[in-house]
């Protein structure tokens, strides 16, 4: 039988054992890094996991989106965003409200009931909730509106500017250039959008985003099906109804709904590559008249997971309403700048205890 190899024998000779203790060293060392490194990294891991960043309190919050070009603050409207000099913000969910120059009323509603109107108190909500809140609109050539919102911004310092003009029949448009921008400055794992004219939980919406999901391609919201307006007499008369049939696609009602960052990042990619532009002359990459069927054709057609939550439109407060408005009566609040008040009042609204759900 051949003997065994040499290196198997701890007592072949001096070289050998030498040879041998030097290994060893070289093993241990090599274990030390080893154990210096997962030590490092494990705490770096702790730290970067162990809240959302927040921007501190010297540090502007209202995000401009280039279209202060001029002393109007007129930009070309091409929605563009810059993001020189910024980093993107990292947080769970970035909740952008759309709103208008007639809202001025709903939103100092809002700072008076769910949103808090001080810069301190918006960045605990957004330090408790691993999720930031801001108010976003677009432009106008009224130069006197455009000055009184320059004054509401430098007051509260929580918008989103978006270079597209401020326009309700332009809100597809709107509402795409508002993924857009808010990908482009904020690491979130959803992309929230909401009315201003809804009544929110904070507290419940972060825990419903923070629920383990095995699909990565989300929309969220509370989904519907219904006929297609077809008589342009009505508010949500769709023009383009003969590539629709008689009834809707699933899809979320317009008020909230949210999009995971993998859709968001898909769309975006998809709105800027001039490759797939040919896409828009297919029926689900159209811009449809209404802004949540817009959303809706296009999440249909990229094949992502629908999740439907019908907490997310109550009509009434109750243990698990994450958002609360007039279904069916009103598309959001009947009334908000009332309506909002009233809500926060009953304890059942804001007061009552946030439970994590069982599903």
């Amino acid at each position: 039988m051949p003997s065994s190899p040499k290196f198997f024998h701890a007592r072949s000779s001096p070289s050998s054992s030498s040879s041998t203790r030097r290994l060893r060293v070289l093993i241990f060392s090599c274990l030390l890094i080893g154990l210096a490194g997962f030590v490092f990294g494990f705490v770096a891991i702790l730290s970067s996991s162990s809240g959302y960043k927040c921007r501190n309190s010297g540090e502007a919050r209202s995000v401009r989106v280039v279209w202060e070009r001029g002393s109007d603050g007129v930009g070309n409207g091409n929605g563009g965003v810059s993001n020189e000099g910024q980093k993107r913000y990292k947080v769970m969910g970035f909740v952008g409200i759309q709103t208008g120059f007639g809202s001025v009323g709903r939103r100092r509603s809002l700072r008076q009931t769910w949103m808090p109107s001080d810069r301190q108190g918006l960045q605990s909500l957004e330090e408790a909730t691993g999720l930031a809140f801001r108010f976003v609109i677009g432009r106008t050539n009224d130069k006197s509106k455009m000055s009184e919102l320059r004054k509401e911004v430098a007051e509260y310092d929580d918008f989103m500017l978006l270079d597209i003009e401020e326009e309700y029949s332009k809100l597809p448009y709107k509402t795409l250039a508002f993924f857009k921008a808010a990908y482009a400055l904020f690491d979130s794992e959803f992309y929230v959008k909401a009315d201003d004219d809804i009544y929110l939980r904070p507290d419940r919406l972060s825990l419903l985003l923070a629920k383990e999901r095995s699909h990565p391609q989300t929309y969220l919201g509370c989904m519907k099906k219904g006929p297609v307006f077809t008589d342009p007499k009505l508010k949500w008369y769709e023009p383009l109804s003969h590539l629709l049939g008689k009834e809707y696609f699933l899809h979320a009602y317009g008020p909230i709904y949210a999009l995971s960052a993998d859709v968001v990042a898909s769309l975006v990619a998809l709105r800027n590559d001039r490759q797939v532009h040919f896409l828009h002359d297919l029926p689900f990459f159209r811009m449809f008249s209404n802004e949540d069927v817009t959303i809706g054709a296009w999440m249909l057609a990229m094949n992502v997971n629908h999740e439907n939550n019908q907490a997310l439109c109550e009509p009434e407060c109750s243990p698990s309403s994450v958002a609360v408005w007039d279904i069916p009566k009103c598309s959001g609040l009947c009334n908000p700048e009332k309506k909002l008040l009233e809500l926060h009042q009953k304890e059942s609204c804001s007061k009552s205890p946030t439970l994590e759900s069982d599903d």
